[in-house]
């Protein structure tokens, strides 16, 4: 714990040479002094507003399974900064993770009202996975079931079943926003989420521990709960959720639909690289660092083109084992949505800066342009998490209190409710 607390007073210090020594030499060849300072100076505050120091709960503990962990209070929320060391007490992981909204120890705030009133009732549940129970939410309507439904599938990175992002909580808006329609809704915490230590560890996780096995469980248990309508259980994914919308799809034919929010077009890489390109220098990337990112991007390319998937590649691309790459190298998901015989609602924020309107939500359009089965739905003004737009093009936008715009829940409930019921296929 010692080394833990001289890391964490380097940072408080802005010591960022000094925080670095105490890393082993392959933390220290990825997370360089001026990475460090780029996440803690800016990257961090930017999202989570300044860090407090004075906050009570910040003593690091070491958990049973050796890794420490030391909450951190930022203006906008909870932090947890997770450290492993080696034999020789050098560390050997390092990793920032968001924590919930309460302080250590209290209850989670209740955070903002939603912006549909009387929608009905939300209760704890638990989704089963191969790691543990995942945290979740069933939210019902009032009145009598069953019920239509839908699965939350949130994007990329350790995301709670709200899908917080700083003072913003989207999946609690459109799944109390949709119970006002008669939808109900099941939305859980992402196992990187629930188990991060484990994540932290596992050198085989893909794309499907991650997202794909347990959505498919929560859809199966939603359809088996005495209020739903098994014939009508959706799946509405978000982002990454999104781009996996159709790998869902193609392993659970009895969804009812996909509804498919700011979906990828192109592959995630791809995706990364333009977000680094464009957004990198508002972000304060200089053109040496943004180069080092693409230079990087183009060799972890090679590296998975001619690597066998039985046997991939050692070592984490972007924190990620390259297992997990290696299980989205061949992942087509415009081809996989050719080729499902599904209704999709596709629906993009214009002033979204993540996932492009004319690069992504336009191939969709062309693409399924004369299949009655898929419908899309643009809005001005609204960015990656369909609230207002800010003026930045950075993440310092989300950190405004907003709602998911109710024209969103609007159209994705009037397309959810005209949808035939699934027939067995």
């Amino acid at each position: 714990m010692q080394r833990s607390q001289q890391l964490l007073d380097a940072l408080k210090a802005h010591n960022y040479a000094a925080a670095t020594k105490h890393f082993d030499a392959q933390v220290a060849a990825v997370v360089t002094p001026d990475r460090l300072e780029q996440v803690w100076a800016r990257g961090l505050p930017m999202r989570f507003g300044d860090y407090d120091a004075l906050a009570k709960g910040q003593k690091p503990k070491r958990q049973p399974d050796g890794v420490i962990v030391t909450p951190l209070h930022f203006a906008r929320g909870w932090f947890h900064m997770r450290v492993t060391c080696n034999t020789k007490g050098a560390i050997s992981g390092f990793r920032f993770l968001p924590g919930r909204t309460a302080r250590p120890g209290e209850a989670e705030h209740a955070g903002p009202k939603a912006a549909h009133g009387d929608w009905g009732t939300s209760t704890p549940i638990e989704v089963t996975s191969p790691w543990g129970p995942l945290p979740g939410l069933l939210t019902l309507p009032k009145g009598k079931g069953p019920f239509p439904a839908v699965v939350l599938v949130g994007g990329s990175g350790p995301h709670d079943y709200d899908e917080t992002i700083g003072p913003n909580k989207p999946f609690r808006d459109i799944a109390r926003g949709l119970a006002a329609h008669g939808i109900a809704s099941l939305r859980y915490d992402k196992r990187t989420y629930a188990f991060p230590q484990r994540s932290e560890r596992d050198m085989r996780m893909t794309i499907d521990e991650e997202v794909t096995d347990d959505a498919i469980t929560a859809a199966h248990q939603l359809a088996s709960h005495a209020n739903i309508d098994s014939r009508r259980v959706f799946l509405v994914g978000h982002s990454l959720g999104a781009m996996l919308a159709p790998r869902i799809g193609r392993r659970d034919p009895s969804l009812a639909g996909l509804v498919l929010l700011a979906a990828p077009a192109r592959s995630l890489l791809t995706v990364i690289g333009e977000q680094t390109r464009e957004l990198g220098p508002g972000r304060g990337l200089s053109p040496q660092r943004i180069a080092k990112a693409e230079a990087a991007r183009r060799d972890e390319r090679k590296l998975l083109a001619s690597a066998d998937p039985a046997h991939p590649p050692k070592g984490r691309y972007l924190h990620a084992p390259q297992s997990y790459w290696m299980s989205l190298r061949d992942y087509d998901q415009v081809a996989v949505a050719r080729s499902l015989h599904m209704p999709m609602l596709f629906l993009q924020g214009k002033a979204d800066f993540q996932v492009s309107p004319t690069h992504d939500f336009a191939r969709w359009k062309q693409v399924f342009a004369n299949d009655p089965a898929v419908h899309f739905q643009a809005y001005p003004g609204l960015s990656h998490l369909f609230m207002h737009a800010g003026k930045t093009r950075t993440v310092a936008d989300y950190m405004k209190p907003r709602h998911v715009a109710p024209k969103v829940i609007d159209d994705m409930a009037a397309w959810i409710l005209k949808q035939p019921l699934r027939t067995a296929h």
